[in-house]
């Protein structure tokens, strides 16, 4: 049976700092069986590059601008803006100016285990692009 979840900003761990962005793990796949909720926050130019992997992945933006691809089409997400991207489909997203704030959902999948690993295994300074993929594709995400 699943238990109820109660998540409040003095109780919930620190974000974790992938490439630049900030990512709060609101609910792991782990407590939800089944999905999980990130609240995503950039400056501008950060968010990652194009990758897929074999999770669904949905991100509704709170504020901000949010430049974004999906496959081959391209648009700037604002406030209130839902995008849903299919499990192995290919898309990435670049925060604009003056930054932007959105919510991220996804299917079943590693996405907090790997967020997780990127925070604890990649220097962001100065990373280490074939041992990101490679950190990437123990999760089953595939970076192009």
């Amino acid at each position: 049976m699943k238990e109820p979840i109660i998540n409040t900003l003095d109780s919930r761990a620190l974000p974790l700092n992938v490439g630049g962005f900030m990512i709060n793990v609101l609910k792991s796949n782990e407590a939800s069986k089944g999905f999980e909720i990130f609240h995503m926050a950039g400056p501008e130019g950060k968010g990652p590059g194009p990758h897929f992997h074999p999770w669904d992945e949905a991100f509704y933006v709170l504020q901000g601008q949010v430049k974004c691809g999906v496959d081959d089409v391209e648009t700037i997400a604002t406030q209130g803006d839902f995008i849903y991207v299919p499990a192995n489909t290919t898309h990435w997203f670049k925060f604009m100016e003056s930054g932007g704030e959105m919510i991220s959902m996804t299917s079943h999948g590693n996405a907090s285990k790997m967020f997780q690993a990127f925070e604890n295994e990649v220097n962001w300074e100065s990373p280490n692009k074939s041992e990101l993929v490679k950190l990437a594709a123990k999760f089953g995400q595939i970076v192009l």
